[in-house]
């Protein structure tokens, strides 16, 4: 039997001293977050962008959240135990209410996960793949069967698979539940304009109320990295993620900014449409040997150096360096004209070969795609570069109306979360139609087991499985550069990438 009862530490603790400054007044400042594009629809069940994690972080609590050390710590929940390997327990957090007034109980975690796992669209239901059932145990407990023992599962819990939303809204909203999303977070929504902001007032009846120090939190659209910089230097706003590498060193000499360069849990990469719609059957898609060639056609380090300043890390694989489970034995290859031209010639394919790469309009996504483009060329690849509108381009993504795909992931601290949804048969995010019943089959026995030995070694064929099939051209690891007003405290720098507000705090 395994347990782990998780204790209920005051966020106020991890934000030291800031807590003595503040007044006892109720607060009335509005905290200004840019934000690098417009999130997808506000319902957890169904969303996919990082921008929307930022913005649910806001609305949303989950059942669980992670800290700096990426440990499992509590929020809706307080703690979980597995009766048995394929039983487990989860204790929640009493008086807890959602922003509609109604209480969040074991019922209204049941509703949540069974709708999650339900939901048409959902993109959570691979993520609670193992769940068999889910069974209220008693006002504040809920107990979930799972059909196979499964290790990434309560990890899963940490983001939007742990999202609790109230079943009053979401059943009166059905489909249109994003519009006016309704959960337990320290804000509530207010409105939203695409394009342009997404705005939430303070909820007093949040749990945690004592550590939400503002009023209102705008979501502020902002593409252009040097503009977000320009207006965290103008004062316009307090907080801006993904800050440009190319702009860091402006940032640290500015006095009255603080700028956090830290590790993340995710990847930048290219997809190819292996399998999705007519345009799997170009070259690229159909053909591991082009996707070979075109990956030798490319320098990953000086393209980092490039764009990125050198302070993005290379890399082939799904899985971050910092993990355990990282193959240490896949190396990045060196860029191989010859070699890339003589692959094209075994595949049969006849020089130009014409490839259409989207993009997000984020200016260092344009710059990548511009280097690939100057350097394919020379192995006899004609990239046509498309930039389009990030939610847009997912939207294209998942139809199959793309060829090749540049695109991030923000990570998840369990490489199950870097990879099953997106390579096992028929996963929510494997949009490019990839299929390998040997990575499957090591995928699920990776999820079965609890043994770290075991799960590494399965990791390293997956993963040097992937790397010989190329459905996903893995480019870096990208750190996360957030940039803040000094006069704002509290910010905690932790790998998923996440500004988390509770603890914050603006001085006046």
């Amino acid at each position: 039997m395994r347990r782990l009862l998780l204790a209920t530490a005051s966020i106020a603790a991890l934000c030291g001293g800031a807590q003595k400054a503040l007044s006892q007044e109720a607060p009335t400042q509005t905290l200004r977050i840019a934000i690098a594009e417009d999130g997808d629809v506000l319902d957890p069940s169904v969303a996919r962008t990082f921008v929307g994690r930022i913005v649910f972080a806001g609305l949303c609590d989950k059942l669980f959240d992670l800290n700096e050390k990426l440990e499992i710590v509590p929020q809706l929940a307080t703690g979980f135990e597995y009766t048995d390997p394929k039983t487990l327990i989860l204790t929640l957090r009493p008086g807890v209410k959602f922003h509609d007034g109604t209480d969040m109980d074991a019922a209204a975690v049941k509703y949540s996960l069974e709708r999650h796992a339900t939901f048409p669209g959902s993109t959570r239901k691979a993520e609670l793949g193992a769940m068999d059932k889910v069974e209220v145990d008693g006002p504040l407990k809920v107990k979930i069967t799972l059909k196979s023992p499964s290790s990434p599962f309560v990890s899963q819990l940490t983001d939007r698979a742990g999202m609790i939303v109230s079943p009053k809204a979401a059943e009166a909203a059905g489909k249109d539940f994003g519009l006016k999303p309704v959960c337990a977070g320290p804000f509530k929504f207010v409105e939203r304009v695409a394009q342009d902001h997404i705005t939430m007032e303070r909820f007093p009846e949040y749990w945690d109320a004592k550590n939400v120090h503002f009023a209102k939190v705008v979501y502020q659209v902002i593409v252009d990295n040097s503009v977000r910089l320009a207006n965290l230097q103008a004062g316009a706003i307090e907080i801006g993620e993904r800050i440009g590498a190319t702009d860091v060193d402006a940032a640290r000499k500015d006095s009255k900014l603080n700028t956090a360069v830290f590790p993340s849990l995710g990847f930048q990469s290219i997809n190819f449409n292996l399998g999705n719609g007519p345009k799997s059957k170009l070259p690229l898609g159909s053909s591991a040997l082009v996707r070979k060639a075109f990956e030798l056609s490319i320098d990953r380090h000086a393209l980092m150096q490039v764009v990125y300043n050198g302070l993005y890390p290379a890399t082939v694989q799904g899985i971050p360096a910092a993990s355990p489970f990282h193959n240490e034995a896949l190396k990045v290859p060196e860029r191989d004209i010859a070699k890339a031209k003589a692959l094209l010639a075994q595949a049969g394919v006849k020089a130009p070969v014409p490839i259409t790469l989207t993009v997000s309009t984020s200016s260092d996504q344009k710059q990548v795609a511009e280097v690939i483009q100057s350097m394919t060329a020379e192995a006899g690849f004609e990239v046509k570069v498309q930039a389009t509108e990030f939610a847009s381009m997912l939207s294209a993504e998942s139809s199959g109306d793309y060829e090749a795909s540049a695109i991030g992931w923000s990570g998840r601290a369990d490489p199950d979360g870097n990879l099953y949804s997106f390579m096992y048969t028929g996963a929510p995010l494997n949009d490019w139609k990839y299929s390998n019943k040997d990575v499957d089959t090591w995928l699920d026995a990776a999820r079965a087991t609890t043994d770290v030995a075991t799960r590494k070694a399965l990791y390293a064929k997956i993963t040097t499985q992937l790397h010989a099939d190329l459905p996903v051209l893995y480019l870096d690891n990208n750190p996360w550069i957030t940039v803040s007003n000094k006069k704002l405290t509290g910010f905690r720098p932790i790998a998923d990438g996440m500004i988390r507000i509770q603890g914050m705090v603006l001085a006046k």
